[in-house]
């Protein structure tokens, strides 16, 4: 399962959260955008027990995107213990991602 989540319920979701995190940036006018998003569906059910998946839509939420100065969507953030420990810019295959999840757990 893919949380939606706001800038309101970033912090308690995704810097306090107990399991790492992949917080996935995005907007629904983007392309590549649509491509990732079941990919990360995808990955939350296979590592859920692990990680935690979240997705935030930087057109409505733009203090979150600011902060951490994204240019470009998607986004892919990793995080652990409320600090990002690597990024994804673009659309990559699930392979890629899931070996950045093993890296990362």
């Amino acid at each position: 399962m893919v949380l939606d989540i706001t800038d309101q319920t970033f912090e308690s979701e995704v810097l306090k959260s107990k399991l790492p995190v992949l917080l996935d940036l995005w907007a629904p006018w983007c392309g590549p955008c649509r491509m990732v998003s079941p990919v990360v569906e995808a990955l939350s059910e296979k590592n859920e027990e692990k990680l935690k998946f979240c997705k935030i839509n930087v057109d409505e939420n733009q203090k979150t995107a600011s902060l951490y100065s994204v240019m470009s969507i998607p986004t892919l953030m990793f995080f652990k213990d409320g600090k990002v420990i690597d990024t994804v810019i673009g659309a990559v295959p699930e392979s890629v991602l899931q070996a950045k999840i093993d890296e990362l757990v």
